[in-house]
C-alpha cells in the first residue's frame, strides 16, 4: 500500500532496452533517470505496444486490456512506491464508474506489468520521492 504521506513525483517512460537475458526499462524525471530490470517477455510486450505491431495472437496484457475495456475499467495511474535492495514495488490504480459512482481500486503489481498497462492505456506513471532518492542514476 502506498503511504498516504508519501510525496509522489511524475516520471516519464524513456525507453526499453532488450537483450536475450533481461529487459532494461528507463524511467525518470528531467533531473534523474533510473533503470528497472525485468524479464525479456516484459520488454517484448512493451516493444509491441510502442511499435503498434500487429500480433497473430493476443498476449496476457492484451487480454487484460480487453477485459478492462469490456467492463469500462480505466488505468487511472501507476505508482512505483518502494525499492528494497534491487526490487521495485508497484501499485496499479484502476477506475470504474457504475451508476454515477466512481470505484477506484489499488492493486499490488510488478512495476513491469504496471508500466506495460500504463503504456497500453496511456496512463500517467509516478514514483515516490523516496524511491527516486534511492535509485542509482542511469547513465547512457
Amino acid at each position: 500500500m502506498v503511504d498516504e504521506a508519501a510525496v509522489i513525483v511524475p516520471i516519464q517512460f524513456e525507453k526499453v532496452l532488450q537483450s536475450r537475458a533481461y529487459t532494461c526499462v528507463v524511467l525518470g524525471t528531467p533531473e534523474k533517470k533510473f533503470a528497472i530490470y525485468t524479464d525479456p517477455s516484459s520488454g517484448k510486450a512493451m516493444h509491441t505496444f510502442l511499435a503498434a505491431t500487429e500480433k497473430t495472437r493476443p498476449s496476457t496484457h492484451d487480454l487484460i486490456h480487453s477485459i478492462f475495456l469490456g467492463f469500462d475499467i480505466k488505468v487511472k495511474h501507476i505508482i512505483i512506491y518502494d525499492l528494497q535492495d534491487t526490487i521495485y514495488f508497484g501499485r496499479l490504480f484502476l477506475e470504474q464508474s457504475i451508476n454515477e459512482i466512481v470505484h477506484i481500486v489499488e492493486i499490488d503489481a510488478r512495476p513491469s506489468d504496471c508500466i506495460s498497462l500504463a503504456l497500453l492505456f496511456r496512463a500517467p506513471i509516478f514514483c515516490t520521492e523516496a524511491v527516486l532518492e534511492k535509485t542509482i542514476a542511469y547513465a547512457e
